[in-house]
């Protein structure tokens, strides 16, 4: 009885490792759709509206949206964010909700 149970348990345990390695249980491999539409802003510089997913921040969506790091300061980001969004700090996002943010080009 226990070389049977000692069989039953080895082909669980490789059937659960190759089910994880060839399918994965996480959801990371799965590609993030980001939503977003550039408009000039008053102030002449260029934007996009995204609407905020748990987890992300303000640099992670212009990171995103610029497919790699920001070529600015974070100081400025944060700057542009608060004036394209009526003065609303980059702490006091929430999710569920659109904000306009900064666009900028790889070569500024």
């Amino acid at each position: 009885m226990k070389r049977i149970a000692g069989i039953l348990l080895s082909v669980l345990v490789i059937y659960v490792i190759y089910y994880d390695l060839s399918q994965g249980t996480l959801p990371a491999g799965k590609e993030q759709v980001l939503e977003a539409s550039t408009q000039p802003a008053e102030s002449g510089m260029s934007f996009f509206e995204k609407k905020v997913s748990p987890g992300e921040t303000v640099l992670s969506i212009v990171e995103l949206n610029l497919d790699g790091p920001i070529p600015v300061s974070i100081d400025e980001v944060v700057a542009d964010f608060s004036k394209l969004n009526s003065g609303m700090k980059p702490e006091e996002i929430k999710s569920g909700k659109t904000y306009k943010f900064p666009k900028y080009n790889k070569n500024n």
